[in-house]
């Protein structure tokens, strides 16, 4: 082992490519692009050493060209999960006594192998694999990832640099922070490549195992991934990567005596069915497990009377449609006042009409598909009830479209009370629903936004008063982990804005900051006492 006190690269925030016309990184991104479009490839799962292929095959398609075929994945069974337990296993004893720095070195290179030789390959899948434009990929699965992996390297160091203040004569305390004892499970969304990166990896990073199961619409980027980790020296076994089904992972997983945590982001419902599995299984684990969970939203942005409408609106219509809004974050109810609501209207048509809708591989596309035929029968159906229904109007949008690709256009509702089902369920696209409240209303209305929904994820207030600002943070303080002061509720910087939300959005363990690799060790007191006593009696024992 090596002797020092390392202090690990400073952390700064990847820059962020333009990829304007005429800008290398457009051309390098677009020659990616085709590559992945000219070829189709066959994505094994990985398990320990192996490269594990079945005969049962299901294709990879882009989600705006769902003819188009950009490989094969192999869906695997209950056999592979309890393989996959089996060389976590066996690859945690050495793993967990390998130096930290040792365990930093790889994770460090990982984020520069992305930044450099593999930024442009990760960021196509993204574009291709989940429907994604450039700017959107770059920020996600280039410096998204790349963040949390600098980033958590500092956090890591400063944990393990964290020792008890105080020692009486004598006597020296001080804490190890060990490894979690049995495998961590990673279950990943389709949604982000960066979130699917840290979730397996801020674990390993600690000293952890990992099974790692991405959603089958995040497995072609997935895979570049675990390319990308092996190249920088992660170990055989250490992170093992499977495409199994839901319960078929679950009923292995959770019946395991080794199950040591989850770390989740996805749907409530799914995280609430697996909190309650462990809780049926919870005599079976050797330890306690770790339950640590990011679950959606129904986010909101609150405008005061004062607010500038066009910060309002370029938050709105950024918010709710970045993403095609499928993103935990994205602004999916607004409350505004009543003085601003026909101007707002009008600009918020103007945006949302300009928007060009279409395939990432045209740059010049704002909008593309959802990711997949479920998520897209979902969402109209919302959009279908909002067209017949007396309490609510589609003013803007409704269209939708998925001969080609799943298109939903942008669309906003008028909701006409406010408990209509867009404002309290999450849909998790491009919808936004509005509800317009009387200008004098506005802490009323701070009450009904803080109740209407059982999320707690983000929001934002919009206001050049700072009384409103002041009084909607006191009054939000338990509706968004996130919180955002004229600007759209988006936007998580790791490092900056550190992201969770509890209620039912999750546990709010904060991705992104130490407080989440906290979760994924468990702290061992060391007392070592120099001059140990040797008599049991006491001074005031003894006899006058």
């Amino acid at each position: 082992m090596l002797k020092g006190f390392f202090n690990v690269p400073a952390p700064v925030n990847e820059p962020v490519y333009s990829y304007a016309p005429g800008s290398k990184e457009r051309a390098l991104l677009k020659e990616a692009i085709a590559e992945a479009r000219s070829q189709e490839i066959d994505v094994p799962m990985y398990i320990g050493s192996e490269e594990v292929r079945t005969d049962k095959k299901v294709k990879l398609t882009p989600p705006h060209d769902h003819q188009h075929i950009l490989g094969y994945y192999s869906q695997g069974t209950k056999q592979h999960v309890t393989d996959a337990i089996d060389a976590a296993l066996a690859a945690k004893n050495d793993w967990e006594n390998l130096p930290w720095e040792q365990r930093a070195a790889i994770f460090l290179k990982a984020a520069e192998l992305i930044s450099t030789k593999y930024r442009y390959k990760l960021n196509a899948a993204t574009m291709l694999g989940q429907s994604k434009n450039p700017y959107q990929a770059e920020i996600d699965s280039a410096c998204e990832i790349i963040d949390f992996l600098r980033f958590n390297v500092k956090y890591m160091s400063e944990i393990y640099q964290q020792q008890p203040p105080a020692n009486s004569k004598g006597v020296w305390n001080r804490v190890e922070q060990r490894p979690l004892e049995g495998f961590v499970f990673a279950l990943t969304p389709f949604n982000f490549t960066a979130i699917a990166g840290n979730l397996p990896t801020c674990v390993a990073m600690m000293g952890n195992v990992v099974v790692w199961k991405p959603s089958n619409t995040q497995i072609y980027s997935a895979n570049v991934l675990m390319q990308i980790f092996k190249e920088a020296g992660l170990p055989d076994g250490v992170i093992n990567l499977v495409y199994v089904s839901g319960p078929d992972a679950g009923d292995v997983i959770f019946k395991h005596p080794d199950f040591a945590g989850i770390h989740f982001t996805g749907s409530t419902g799914v995280f609430q069915d697996i909190w309650k599995t462990i809780g049926e299984n919870i005599h079976r684990y050797k330890t306690y497990p770790r339950i640590v969970g990011e679950t959606g939203g129904k986010d909101f942005i609150v405008a005061h009377s004062s607010a500038d409408i066009k910060v309002l609106n370029t938050a709105l219509v950024r918010g709710a449609f970045e993403f095609q809004g499928q993103k935990c974050s994205a602004a999916s109810r607004a409350y505004i006042p009543q003085s601003l609501w026909g101007e707002l209207k009008g600009l918020m048509e103007k945006d949302i009409k300009s928007f060009k809708i279409g395939g990432t591989e045209d740059f010049s596309n704002f909008i593309n598909a959802v990711i997949d035929e479920k998520a897209f029968d979902k969402i109209t159906k919302y959009i279908d009830r909002a067209k017949e229904s007396a309490d609510a109007e589609v003013v803007i949008g409704g269209e939708y479209d998925k001969s080609k690709g799943y298109f939903i256009h942008p669309t906003v509702i008028l909701a006409k009370t406010p408990d209509y089902e867009t404002l309290s369920e999450e849909l998790f696209g491009p919808v936004l629903t509005i509800y317009v409240y009387e200008d004098a209303k506005f802490e009323e209305t701070l009450k009904l936004v803080d109740s209407t929904s059982i999320y707690a994820l983000t929001g934002s207030i919009i206001s050049q008063d700072r009384y409103a600002i002041d009084l909607a943070t006191r009054e939000l303080r338990n509706a968004a982990g996130n919180f955002y002061i004229n600007d759209k509720c988006t936007g998580a910087v790791v490092g900056q804005q550190p992201f969770g939300g509890a209620r039912g959005s999750g546990t709010n363990d904060k991705a992104g900051s130490m407080i989440n690799l906290l979760r994924w060790v468990s702290p061992r007191t060391i007392k070592e006492t120099f001059t140990p006593d040797t008599d049991y009696r006491y001074p005031f024992l003894s006899e006058e």
